[in-house]
């Protein structure tokens, strides 16, 4: 990176930190005065049981009005989905919502029982069949002090894979003149090592209309895609947080051309720098995004490179982790 870059970066993170002590006030959820389903307001972390194998998803609970529960929920793929109604009656609660990316046609369908201990009950996807899940309250993250950096860490050395391993499909990233390439869609990739909070800089390249993305702990996509310059930034677009956060403006520069993302991700808080230009700006994550890894939102998680939509190199991918 040049020097004039480093200073107009520094100088975007600079503004964002301070613009950020006006607008990152915590605000407490408002409580149901007069339902017992006040109990349910909040975010879930949720683990469904897939045959025996775990498969991450997130639910939100909100109060809408003086008695109406509505929400967002996360399933193993695609984005936050808006709950039009939450039924909740003697600890037991449910809502349908519409298939996204699914091919069928019918809604999935949660049904579930509040205690003590957590959640636990049964969703039906679209497709017809019925798993088990469990759930937890999901963490604030808030953290008391301001971070301490560590040294910085490339996780890629620029020869092999070492330090990364793949998941999913057949492994199809291989290295070339120094860069990490997905020639086609196949396999995602995750570091060996794990992270709480971080600072990020990646360097990537992207085909014409492909799509990856960056999983921050391995449970939260910042969008890589191909998408026209000219349209309205989207958090399912380049620079969103999927399914959550909307970048403030669109910061492509296009296929074929070197980007850079520079993120910080302190607890919930995160901080995205497009091609030097703050698209994020110190917003919360509410939590994790389609695709995760897991829902472990508490503990430390991998950087995870998403190549199962299409071609992406990357020829930097540089951490530096809180002490």
């Amino acid at each position: 990176m040049d020097k004039k870059y480093i200073l107009g970066l520094l100088g975007s993170i600079a503004l964002c930190l301070v613009s950020s002590t006006f607008m990152n006030a915590q605000v407490a959820p408002v409580q149901a005065a007069a339902d017992d389903g006040a109990s349910l307001i909040g975010r879930w972390d949720l683990n469904m049981d897939e045959n025996g194998k775990k498969a991450p998803s997130w639910l939100e609970v909100e109060l809408s009005g003086f008695k109406t529960l509505v929400g967002r929920f996360v399933g193993t793929g695609g984005s936050a989905r808006p709950i039009s109604k939450v039924a909740f009656h003697n600890n037991k609660f449910s809502f349908a919502i519409p298939p996204q990316w699914e091919s069928e046609d019918r809604d999935l369908v949660l049904e579930g029982t509040l205690s003590s201990r957590g959640i636990t009950g049964t969703i039906q996807t679209s497709d017809g069949r019925t798993h088990p899940f469990t759930g937890v309250r999901a963490p604030n993250l808030t953290r008391n002090k301001k971070p301490s950096w560590g040294k910085s860490i490339n996780l890629f050395n620029g020869k092999d894979l070492t330090g990364w391993k793949a998941i999913g499909k057949e492994n199809q990233w291989v290295v070339k003149n120094g860069i990490l390439t997905s020639p086609y869609s196949g396999a995602n990739l995750i570091s060996e090592k794990t992270f709480n909070d971080f600072k990020l800089h990646v360097a990537f390249k992207y085909d014409q209309n492909s799509n990856s993305g960056v999983y921050l702990r391995g449970r939260y996509e910042t969008q890589i895609i191909d998408n026209p310059k000219t349209n309205h930034p989207s958090s399912h677009l380049f620079g969103g947080v999927y399914g959550f956060l909307v970048p403030s403006e669109m910061a492509l520069i296009g296929p074929g051309q070197w980007q850079t993302f520079d993120i910080t991700l302190v607890g919930r808080m995160v901080t995205i720098v497009a091609n030097g230009k703050t698209i994020i700006c110190n917003q919360e994550i509410p939590g994790i995004t389609g695709g995760a890894l897991d829902s472990n939102e508490g503990e430390p998680g991998p950087i995870y490179i998403q190549g199962d939509h299409g071609p992406i190199e990357f020829k930097s991918i540089v951490i530096t982790p809180s002490l």
